[in-house]
């Protein structure tokens, strides 16, 4: 049996080697704390469930969905938008719900990419920026995200010739994996730079609701003119404890919503309407779950962010996200920093390479554990590793 050279052009899913490693750690018998993905540990609020209930048990959610959506809920996350951003969508043009996130980004690159054109994707970042973009037939440019600039990419540093193949932009502020937050102006920034260039910027919006020390992340769609050149792909997944759910938007640019609404009537048939309708109540519900949620992660972040600081490890706070993105000792890569501390630690973390070439050097924290398990995992890096210790 022979698969497609676009299959085998993929390097192996990030996550799922990171779960097949835990697996065979555990099928050992070891106690193995994973702190390497980012699903909440949390149940999703019991009257987002109930929603669910109430709908399922209506048959008139059994039949097949609209492929633009129930009206309920693209008018939902309309209101949601005016309420938390200040940003007019019009329901009927400007959104369509998604089967989460992940679903959109790649189906987006099915919309606008043809052999020989390409993706500008943040390196490091989400997986699925590079993976689908190969999937499509396009080509993957990275843009390095470096510490000096604090994770934002350096526009006028991408050749010409990139330039005009591009036609996609991903972005992600607040960022998974670094936790970076956008400076102000950036997003000024990349609408000029989108219109010069005439690309479509996808802002992947997964952590704005998931936030500390006072910030409040904007979205892209708040910069004027992104409406005319970008999109925003919102996820109630991590805000709303709704991973499993698979829920999400793509809201902005009519002609960009509409041209990923097409394709996607050709690649699936859209969410359950009991879903969408729960989904519904839980952004009309307001802001308190996501706001008590991000206490959580705050009070969790500080207490990885300390221990970490007690090993030697010079690590930044992160203003949002889920994520602690930290250096790896000196003498190690981050593959063998992450080795060591799954043998020596029975504690599973990200490499920072498996994000991109620029993501080398760091390993990555996800706070999604219950407080008490997290405490035992910092408490076994402190015993079992020590910053400096060789390779």
């Amino acid at each position: 049996m022979r698969t497609s050279e676009r299959l085998d052009r993929l390097p192996p899913y990030l996550f799922a080697e990171l779960e097949r490693k835990i697996a065979a750690k555990r099928a050992a018998g070891v106690d193995v704390i994973s702190l390497g993905i980012g699903d909440p540990d949390t149940p999703t609020p019991e009257n987002t469930v109930d929603a669910l209930a109430s709908a399922a048990a209506d048959p008139g959610t059994h039949r097949y969905p609209s492929n633009r959506g129930r009206p309920e809920l693209r008018e939902a996350v309309a209101r949601f938008y005016a309420r938390r951003f200040g940003v007019e969508l019009d329901p009927e043009t400007q959104v369509v719900p998604a089967l989460g996130a992940k679903e959109a980004i790649f189906n987006l690159n099915l919309a606008f990419l043809d052999p020989g054109t390409a993706a500008l994707a943040a390196d490091p970042g989400y997986p699925v920026y590079t993976g689908g973009p190969l999937l499509a037939g396009g080509e993957v440019e990275l843009m390095p995200l470096l510490p000096e600039r604090g994770f934002t990419p350096d526009l006028l540093a991408i050749p010409a010739e990139v330039l005009s193949r591009a036609r996609l932009m991903y972005l992600n502020y607040p960022n998974n994996p670094t936790g970076a937050v956008a400076p102000s102006g950036f997003f000024q920034e990349v609408v000029a730079f989108a219109q010069d260039h005439d690309f479509l910027v996808v802002h992947d919006a997964a952590y704005t609701e998931t936030t500390f020390d006072g910030y409040v992340a904007p979205s892209f769609l708040e910069t004027p003119g992104a409406k005319e050149v970008g999109i925003e792909v919102f996820s109630l997944s991590k805000g709303y404890n709704m991973t499993g759910w698979r829920t999400a938007a793509v809201v902005g640019s009519p002609e960009a919503v509409e041209a990923y609404r097409r394709l996607k009537t050709n690649v699936d048939s859209g969410m359950f309407e009991a879903v969408q309708l729960a989904a519904a109540s839980a952004l009309d519900g307001g802001d308190e779950v996501p706001r008590q949620m991000s206490r959580v992660y705050e009070r969790r972040r500080d207490l990885v962010v300390g221990a970490l600081r007690e090993i030697g490890v010079e690590v930044a706070s992160p203003k949002a996200t889920i994520y602690v993105w930290a250096p790896v000792p000196e003498g190690h890569t981050s593959a063998s920093y992450c080795e060591l501390v799954l043998e020596e630690s029975g504690v599973a973390v990200s490499p920072g390479g498996a994000y991109g070439p620029n993501g080398e050097g760091f390993f990555r924290i996800s706070l999604t554990v219950a407080d008490e398990r997290l405490t035992e995992a910092m408490g076994r890096l402190r015993e079992g590793l020590r910053v400096g210790s060789g390779p």
